[in-house]
């Protein structure tokens, strides 16, 4: 069976754990979510598109699907500077009590909250004084993921829809229309020119069998392109 390479375009289930506790922090599959007393029912569930090498997911997950084939489940073990990093003290943080009081929060430790949009955890609270840590709640941690490779896409409409998924549009915010080596996008949401420009380039060099892009604002939407 051909091995995965960089660039390729695959679909895959997978569960995220913490080592250390075996604890689920992330899993795709709904059956996965149901099994392990996880399941929320306002969320999305369903395998997810990737381009190896682009860092759709974790880097340290992105890395090891190279030279993997499509049909089989593999666990990968992920150190923190691979993972969401090691902890970094300069994000511990000391602020005065009374900015939470102005936005009507009392501080405790294990609350997350939001300072000049950063998101943080209060460590501690003493004497009008708070720590607030900026790190990620996962940094320092080693990671296992068992990931199910499905299949590797090789339809050139599915890779372009994966492209502009991966700008975080949903489907419903564009078109594609595709004709043999070429292909027209269309936006329902406004995207500055070079914007547009920078996509394009983006997209040509993942998919280059697409060798004529046209990527337009639907001007029925957006007065201005």
């Amino acid at each position: 069976m051909t091995k995965i390479k960089k660039n390729d375009f695959i679909e895959i289930d997978y569960i995220g754990k913490i080592k250390d506790s075996n604890l689920i922090f992330d899993l795709t599959n709904e059956d996965d979510a149901k099994k392990n007393n996880l399941y929320q029912k306002d969320r999305k569930y369903g395998p997810v598109v990737i381009c190896v090498g682009e860092k759709n997911i974790l880097r340290g997950l992105d890395d090891q699907l190279i030279d993997k084939e499509a049909g089989k489940e593999y666990e990968f073990a992920i150190k923190p500077e691979h993972g969401f990093g090691k902890r970094d003290q300069k994000l511990m943080k000391l602020i005065n009590a009374n900015v939470f009081k102005k936005s009507n929060i009392m501080p405790m430790p294990g609350l997350q909250v939001n300072i000049d949009g950063m998101l943080g955890t209060i460590r501690s609270f003493s004497g009008g004084r708070v720590i607030v840590d900026f790190n990620h709640p996962l940094s320092d941690k080693e990671l296992v993921y068992k990931v199910r490779i499905l299949r590797e896409i090789t339809d050139t409409k599915e890779k372009l829809v994966a492209c502009m998924k991966f700008t975080n549009l949903s489907e419903d915010m564009f078109t594609v229309d595709l004709k043999t080596n070429s292909a027209k996008i269309v936006l329902k949401a406004n995207l500055e020119a070079p914007l547009r420009d920078l996509l394009k380039k983006k997209i040509q060099e993942l998919v280059p069998k697409i060798k004529n892009l046209e990527i337009e604002v639907d001007t029925k939407k957006h007065n201005t392109q």
